[in-house]
């Protein structure tokens, strides 16, 4: 029997799209070229607002493996500064626990998961709706003539997991002159390190070979080895046409510095299913990008201080001489619920 809509990408952004969709009554197929277990570079962090994002779909964040994120801690050579997370806490989850829970979830409602499964073109796929997350070298973007991307910038990301107890609850933001160390608990006894850089040439032991501080912490703990990933922040004119739209990185997406990524894609997943109940992908095209302007902003922002030390390293100062000013600004970075396009089911 067909079903309503095809999702292309079995990752967890079509997972939430997939359950989205079933949670409105839609029969839903996920095409995925891949076998789970699926991975791929991440922060790990989740703060607070996911949890609410995954409730919709039916999921308990805090029930997860891991472990809970009570704050952020910005730290520059000279000064460093702290804000906790005002209400409930974030938590670190490993990105291959959040989809095999995206998974359980999916076949539980009925989705339809067809693993091993590539799609190479449009005509192969007989659904009324289609929905591309397969990416940011979206396949499906590129089919529906939904042209290029609009790069703002482009960094490179490494990321390693360690055997280590952490040393607290919250996420740890180190700059350096290469770039920017993450520092996630994920577990009891594991870490999440991941660097970010402007630089192609430059990998992550350099990075913390400029931060002595933080690889005095990690010292000689077992680690995996080292994946790459490119993170960008990047925009399109459109999301959708005739009965195509896109969601997660492949309509866009903000730059992991903003610790946004998925949850941004989760709240698409959620517009998108209403838009596709309601007939019609015009809500999902306009609603897209109010979604993303916090974060674009507090990314944009981020950025500006990643491209000058001077910058950024006097900005940390007056933020540690005042730090109502820091908690302000992650209050906002959080932000609150994300009415008016938040509905329950």
């Amino acid at each position: 029997m067909l079903a309503d809509a095809a999702i292309v990408g079995g990752g967890p952004s079509g997972l939430a799209a997939a359950i989205a969709l079933r949670l409105r009554g839609l029969a839903v197929t996920v095409y995925e070229a891949r076998r789970p277990p699926i991975d791929k570079p991440c922060g790990e962090g989740f703060l607070p607002g996911t949890a609410s994002v995954l409730s919709e779909l039916g999921l308990q964040l805090d029930s997860l493996p891991g472990a809970p994120l009570r704050g952020i801690r910005f730290s520059a050579p000279r000064a460093s500064v702290y804000a906790a997370f005002p209400g409930a806490a974030g938590r670190g989850v490993r990105r291959l626990h959040l989809h095999a829970a995206l998974v359980d979830r999916a076949q539980e409602l009925g989705v339809r998961l067809t693993w091993n499964h590539p799609i190479s073109s449009l005509a192969e796929i007989k659904e009324r709706w289609v929905i591309g997350a397969d990416g940011i070298q979206s396949r499906v973007r590129q089919w529906a003539g939904l042209g290029c991307t609009e790069y703002d910038s482009v960094r490179f990301g490494f990321q390693r997991h360690l055997t280590l107890e952490p040393w607290s609850n919250d996420v740890e933001v180190y700059w350096g002159a290469l770039g920017q160390a993450y520092i996630t608990p994920v577990g009891d006894r594991e870490i999440g390190l991941a660097v970010l850089t402007h630089r192609p040439e430059t990998r992550l032991p350099e990075v913390l070979a400029d931060l002595p501080e933080l690889r005095a912490r990690l010292g000689s703990a077992p680690a995996t080895s080292d994946r790459g990933a490119i993170t960008a922040r990047r925009r399109l004119r459109c999301v959708t046409h005739g009965n195509v739209a896109l969601v997660g990185d492949a309509s866009g997406s903000v730059d992991a510095i903003t610790g946004e990524g998925l949850a941004l894609s989760f709240r698409q997943a959620l517009l998108l299913a209403r838009a596709v109940e309601g007939n019609s992908l015009e809500l999902y095209a306009a609603g897209h990008p109010r979604l993303a302007r916090r974060p674009q902003l507090m990314g944009a922002l981020m950025l500006l201080l990643d491209g000058s030390s001077t910058l950024r390293d006097a900005a940390v100062a007056t933020l540690q001489a005042a730090p109502p000013i820091f908690s302000a600004l992650v209050r906002m970075h959080i932000g609150g619920p994300y009415s008016p396009l938040h509905t329950r089911y």
